[in-house]
């Protein structure tokens, strides 16, 4: 095997006797059981990983991941971990976050036959669609680009508002709040595109209402 394979596990060798050395608990503790109050979801780039830059460590974020923070309601994976988390470890907070440099969003804005990538790219090049005008009138492609993630994120953050788990809950108990970030990987920094959740909740009422109730929008105001 590759040294660098398995230096993997000396890595972890080493790693779990710095936990143990902090605090001899640490495993038991964390074997339990999880109450994280995120979900956080990400694009499958080695370069932004969920905990490190929220700065949380494990048990604190449940995390799903896949090429460009896609959110289909057709793809399984997506929406059991989404209703997962809503209904069975009421997570307050959703996130959906991309990140600039995009290799999916980058490829979905090239004319180009992908294969087996088309059908999942073809979820960003409908995003590009919808904001076509927009974005076409941005000259910088650079520009283009990033725009174009920080659009792709809205969207999958409006799909996540559609799903019934996500709109029952609220109802009842004003969680769980969906946001949509971007990690920016020339800063390392974290942008809040500042989501209305509320706005948007009340803009698809009429065609994505599935509970059959009158939505009770912040009944705290």
């Amino acid at each position: 095997m590759a040294h660098s394979y398995k230096a993997i596990f000396e890595n972890n060798k080493k790693w779990v006797e710095s936990k143990i050395s902090e605090n001899p608990e640490y495993f038991h503790e964390l074997a339990k059981t999880q109450h994280p109050e995120y979900l956080y979801i990400g694009c499958s780039d080695s370069r932004a990983t969920a905990e490190e830059l929220m700065g949380l460590g494990p048990g604190e974020v449940f995390v799903h991941r896949n090429i460009a923070n896609v959110v289909n309601t057709l793809d399984m994976s997506s929406t059991a971990v989404i209703q997962y988390a809503v209904e069975h470890l009421k997570v307050k907070h959703i996130i959906v976050c991309g990140h600039y440099n995009c290799g999916g969003v980058k490829a979905a804005m090239t004319s180009q036959d992908l294969g087996l990538l088309n059908p999942w790219l073809r979820n960003i090049r409908d995003v590009y669609r919808l904001h076509q005008a927009e974005l076409d009138s941005v000259r910088d492609e650079s520009k283009r680009y990033d725009r174009l993630v920080e659009l792709n994120v809205q969207e999958q953050c409006i799909n996540v508002i559609k799903m019934a788990c996500v709109q029952e809950r609220y109802i009842l108990e004003e969680f769980p709040v969906v946001h949509g970030w971007v990690f920016d990987l020339r800063t390392g920094k974290i942008i809040d595109l500042e989501i209305d959740f509320e706005k948007i909740l009340k803009d698809i009422q009429k065609i994505y209402n599935l509970t059959d109730s009158d939505w009770v929008m912040s009944r705290k105001k």
